[in-house]
Order: C-alpha cells, then sequence, then structure tokens
C-alpha cells in the first residue's frame, strides 16, 4: 500500500472505529440499562409515544432538507444558491438537536428491546444511526478521505434515520392516528 493509501485507509478507520464504538456501547448500555418507564412528556401531547413520534417525524423533515441541500452542493440539482451551505448546517444541527430527546426516551425509559422483529429492528438502527453520524461528523473535516466517503456515510444516517421513523412513528400512526 502506498502512503497516500495507507493515510486514505487511516482517515477513514479512525471515524469508522468511533462510529462503531458508539454503536456498541449504546447497544450494550441499553441491554444492561434496567429500562426505567420515566418518558420524554410535552405539554399538548396525548402520550410520551406521541412526543416521540412527532419529535422523529420534526427529524425526518429536517433530514430530506440535509438530502436535497446536499444533491444541491454536489450540483446535482442545478446552480446552488449562496446560502445553502447555511441551510445545509443549520438544517443538520436542529435535526440532532431534535434527536436527542427522542433517544433519551428510547434508551432509558425503554431500553434495548428484542420482543419482536419491528422492536428488535428499532433498536438496531437507533444504535445503528448514531454511530453513523458519529462517523460521519468524525469524517467531515478530515482532509484526505476520498470525494465518495461523505456522501456514502450521509447515506447511512439517512437511511438509519428513515428506518427508525418506519419502525416507530410510522408504526405509531398507523395504530394510534395522527394523534398528538
Amino acid at each position: 500500500m502506498t502512503t497516500a493509501g495507507h493515510r486514505t485507509a487511516v482517515t477513514l478507520l479512525v471515524p469508522l472505529f468511533a462510529g462503531a464504538v458508539v454503536s456498541v456501547v449504546l447497544g450494550v448500555y441499553g441491554s444492561l440499562h434496567t429500562p426505567t418507564g420515566v418518558a420524554v412528556n410535552v405539554a399538548g401531547f396525548s402520550s410520551p409515544q406521541g412526543v416521540k413520534a412527532w419529535l422523529a417525524t420534526v427529524v425526518v423533515v429536517l433530514v430530506l432538507v440535509q438530502l436535497l441541500s446536499a444533491l444541491s452542493l454536489y450540483g446535482k440539482l442545478g446552480a446552488t444558491p449562496a446560502w445553502m451551505g447555511t441551510v445545509h448546517r443549520w438544517s443538520g444541527r436542529v435535526a440532532f438537536l431534535v434527536s436527542i430527546p427522542v433517544a433519551l426516551h428510547c434508551l432509558y425509559a425503554l431500553g434495548f428491546q428484542s420482543f419482536d422483529t419491528r422492536v428488535l429492528l428499532h433498536s438496531l438502527l437507533g444504535c445503528f444511526f448514531y454511530g453513523a453520524f458519529v462517523a460521519k461528523m468524525l469524517l467531515l473535516r478530515k482532509d484526505g478521505a476520498p470525494a465518495w466517503a461523505l456522501p456514502v456515510l450521509g447515506g447511512l444516517v439517512f437511511t438509519g434515520l428513515v428506518g427508525l421513523w418506519l419502525s416507530a412513528s410510522l408504526w405509531f400512526f398507523t395504530q394510534s392516528g395522527l394523534t398528538f
């Protein structure tokens, strides 16, 4: 392997390793932690599950803004307005902040669960999502990373989040209706 190839491998492996560690730590903690049942609740919502479903829906909408702004920044949607980078950064920041109460609810109130396929998939996707997110954030400012790496990690973050939404929020809405 050339020196440049070695540097590229290290540039990729360090964020990927850190993301894997985050995923495993979340899964292990969620499995060993006794769920508290204490949930995030917000006035105006009918239940903690309603809060979680709607906050997760806000995150998905913001991540769709992330996807469209990233496509624009990569020149896939024609001319890119000068403000698009700001939209991309701030929609990502707000999406992350809105995701925190949802993640805390899942991790502390429910833990890592596996009593049925949907719930197991949701638990696995939650661990995967935050691991992929950490890897993407660590790779973001790395010089020497291959051009394909950031879009691939962004796609993994997007895929993980959509899977989380489908396995919990969509499920909640189909069971309870579009209630708050």
